[in-house]
């Protein structure tokens, strides 16, 4: 049996199971749609979408269809540490409610401090009833870095004080899955940057399971919803990169992808915010843009419904969904130069490197090997 039939198969027992649980919302995702004026059509053609974004074949968009319409039987908890909530901003603030936003709103969401009405000693009962009814089958979503420094004091938590580092010990214990959401409960984001008072760590350096990492300040809500999807269709983690990364999200370069690349490889470069190779959409290497040494989907999925993302609006990349960005990245608006791409090109999994250096080489363009050619100072 090859590889996907395989993994349908599991799918299918998967969803099979689920089915037998009593689903834990009164309104069902197809009521959900119909309210909204959302269609059948709507519904699979967003199905067929994930099951594109996930890089799986297209008889799979059957499986996605069906796991978002049992994905309330799948408890979700979701801890705030910290953070800005700007990855819940990601994935919530839609000016009309879209398929990702509905599926969010229809999975079984025991715990948010953000959304949710309760407060105080309500909020504190609400967690520790999750963490004890759903234990062993609930997929746990961190938002913000875990502080270590001083036993964990610098972040408590709720009316009874108790940690972030406490409070994340307990419910990884519990977790079927956990996900790292954005760069802060990833990789520590900015609370970890230099000199890192409060020791600010990603989740998977505390905890001793498995963690996938959704860096990115924020994360595509695509992203977020795809790998919701995934544990919901198959009740495991997807394929992963060096960095605990789902690969089909952060498996290529943002330099690969991008609508400026052309611009690249023709030695086309902005030199300054505001200048005409700016207004020409030249490529914004020179003033900063880091999409050479980050991976990311950003290119392809954008923000904001699909409708843009940094590059595109006039800014470059900077590199939010790379460990240690805020310290390695910087500073935000000037070029990085050789000195990271060999650092990169030291590990197999980043063969990115070694594909861009052949590019400088090949294209025979003195300016963009030229650029290359200075160092992090230039």
């Amino acid at each position: 049996m090859d590889t996907h039939s395989a993994l349908f198969e599991q799918g299918r027992k998967r969803l099979e199971a689920l089915r037998q649980l009593p689903p834990r919302q009164e309104t069902s995702l197809q009521e959900r749609m119909l309210k909204l004026g959302i269609t059948r059509r709507d519904f699979m053609k967003w199905s067929a979408s994930v099951t594109a974004l996930l890089a799986l074949p297209l008889p799979f968009t059957n499986l996605v269809a069906e796991a978002a319409e049992l994905a309330d039987r799948v408890p979700l908890i979701w801890l705030h540490l910290a953070e800005c909530t700007g990855c819940s901003e990601s994935l919530v603030r839609t000016d009309t409610p879209n398929l990702d936003s509905l599926i969010f709103d229809h999975i079984s969401l025991e715990y948010h401090e953000t959304l949710m009405a309760a407060a105080g000693w309500q909020a504190e009962e609400n967690l520790e009833h999750a963490l004890h009814a759903y234990k062993g089958s609930y997929l746990l979503a961190v938002e913000g870095a875990v502080p270590t420094a001083n036993n964990g004091t610098f972040l408590t938590v709720g009316c009874k004080g108790h940690t972030g580092m406490e409070i994340i010990k307990e419910a990884a214990e519990g977790a079927a899955a956990i996900i790292s959401v954005g760069t802060c409960a990833s990789f520590g984001g900015v609370q970890a940057a230099a000199p890192n008072p409060t020791g600010a760590k990603g989740v998977y350096e505390v905890v001793d399971k498995a963690v996938v990492n959704l860096g990115g300040c924020p994360p595509s809500e695509k992203n977020i919803v795809g790998t919701l999807m995934y544990f919901v269709m198959f009740g495991r983690l997807p394929a992963l990169d060096m960095f605990n990364r789902p690969k089909w999200a952060y498996g290529a370069r943002v330099h690969d992808n991008c609508e400026r690349r052309g611009r690249f490889d023709a030695g086309e470069f902005v030199e300054k915010f505001g200048d005409e190779g700016a207004k020409e959409g030249y490529c914004l290497y020179k003033v900063g843009c880091k999409g050479p040494y980050t991976y990311n989907n950003c290119p392809t999925e954008r923000f904001n419904h699909h409708v843009s993302w940094p590059v595109l609006a006039g800014h470059g990349c900077m590199g939010c969904s790379e460990p240690n960005f805020w310290d390695d990245m910087a500073d935000f608006e000037k070029p990085l130069g050789r000195q990271l791409i060999h650092g990169l090109d030291a590990t197999a999994d980043t063969i990115g490197g070694v594909i861009l250096a052949a590019t400088v080489v090949g294209i025979g363009a003195h300016a963009v090997a030229s650029v290359f050619a200075g160092s992090k100072e230039d």
